[in-house]
């Protein structure tokens, strides 16, 4: 199924009091590029949430945002280096008794030198968190997703709409060809007469002068590999797997085609028709900048 490389998801999990909230959003690129968004506290997240990512997507700018929430958080606590402390309590008595000054020690002055009092976070239980996260990851993947496709059939059926609008094009230069080597055969005829006058036309010379003609404007070989690479175009569109690549390669080559038709097209209907098949091919390469 063709995606688009937009998409958008959120979703929410809980357990135990915890709660995560994810957050998926995609916009076009070439390549798969993730930037994931995780406070430093849950940084062994990002490792998991990116082999996650490039397991379900194939192109794109990924973005994904975690939130999480635990209630009655009691992991932070405050430490007291009872050592240190003692040995602040010492050196100031000792101060006080050397230099015959008055003992001021207290509490607030003692847990104000560095290092008396620290605080510490209890470790967080990575796989329960994971697992919470994940919960949340996966019903955001799934709308995440969704918006994919729907956009994907979108872009899918605009794409085979402008294919076919170009086969017809094609279908016109394929039986406008064949009577413009007629009309200038014609028209040398009549050339030459005019300019023999009695003079009878040597139709064999005339037979070889169409013959140079028809070669030099033949198209046949570049509308048949144009038609090639439109049914190679419905096939790639119908595949489960991405495409987008392979599809902005396959514009080139029809572009390529194009180009040959039109240079050419010595007749002013074919040339006329070659700009409408290249400004069908250039929307199809934009609509196909948004594949997956």
């Amino acid at each position: 199924m063709v995606r688009s490389m937009t998409g958008y998801g959120r979703a929410q999990a809980s357990s135990d009091g915890i709660t995560a909230a994810v957050e998926l959003k995609s916009v076009n690129s070439r390549y798969l590029e993730f930037s994931p968004r995780v406070l430093r506290s849950y940084s062994f997240l990002e490792d998991k949430i990116r082999s996650y990512i490039q397991h379900a997507v194939a192109r794109g700018k990924v973005e994904c945002a975690v939130q999480i929430e635990i209630e009655n958080d009691d992991s932070l606590s405050v430490r007291v280096n009872e050592s240190l402390a003692g040995s602040y309590v010492a050196a100031l008595r000792l101060i006080a008794e050397k230099y015959g000054l008055s003992d001021e020690i207290s509490v607030g002055r003692i847990a104000s030198f560095p290092d008396v009092l620290s605080v510490c976070k209890t470790p967080v239980d990575e796989e329960k968190i994971w697992s919470i996260v994940k919960t949340a990851l996966d019903k955001a993947y799934d709308s995440f997703l969704q918006m994919r496709e729907r956009e994907g059939e979108k872009l899918k059926a605009d794409v085979l709409s402008r294919a076919e609008h170009i086969l017809t094009l094609v279908s016109f230069v394929e039986e406008r060809s064949p009577q413009t080597v007629a009309e200038y055969m014609d028209k040398l005829r009549s050339k030459m007469s005019e300019l023999l006058s009695d003079t009878v036309v040597d139709e064999q010379r005339l037979l070889t002068e169409a013959a140079i003609f028809a070669d030099k404007v033949a198209v046949a070989e570049e509308t048949v590999r144009l038609r090639s690479h439109i049914d190679q175009l419905r096939i790639l569109l119908n595949e489960d797997e991405p495409v987008g690549r392979k599809l902005d390669f396959l514009v080139q080559e029809i572009n390529r085609e194009a180009n040959t038709i039109g240079s050419k097209a010595l007749d002013l209907s074919i040339a006329k028709t070659v700009i409408d098949i290249k400004s069908e091919v250039e929307k199809i390469r934009e609509q196909i900048q948004n594949i997956e």
